[in-house]
């Protein structure tokens, strides 16, 4: 079944299921700032709002828009931000 994921006190949620590509979540951030850590690679897509993200190594920022994605590698960390709701589907390779 899914299982329901809450992070930073309830701002990040975000629902795990199986897709045929593989694993993948579906969640929403609220506004703010935060860091993650990833077991896997990540393909972020961002489906509704706009993300900074500062990904591992790099001290500027990015910004994506609705329907971009941006590619975390595993084992690593990386930062973003958003000024509002934003929406995303990740899928983990």
């Amino acid at each position: 079944m899914y299982k329901i994921n809450e992070y930073f006190g309830g701002k990040v949620k975000s629902i795990s299921f199986v897709t045929p590509e593989g694993p993948a979540t579906i969640g929403v951030i609220a506004g703010g700032e935060y860091a993650f850590d990833t077991t896997f690679e990540e393909h972020m897509t961002i489906t509704s709002g706009d993300m900074d993200v500062m990904m591992p190594g790099e001290e500027s920022w990015k910004s994506y828009k609705e329907f971009e994605t941006f590619i975390v590698p595993a084992g690593a960390s990386f930062r973003v931000r958003v000024t509002g709701d934003t929406a995303y589907r990740c899928y983990y390779r």
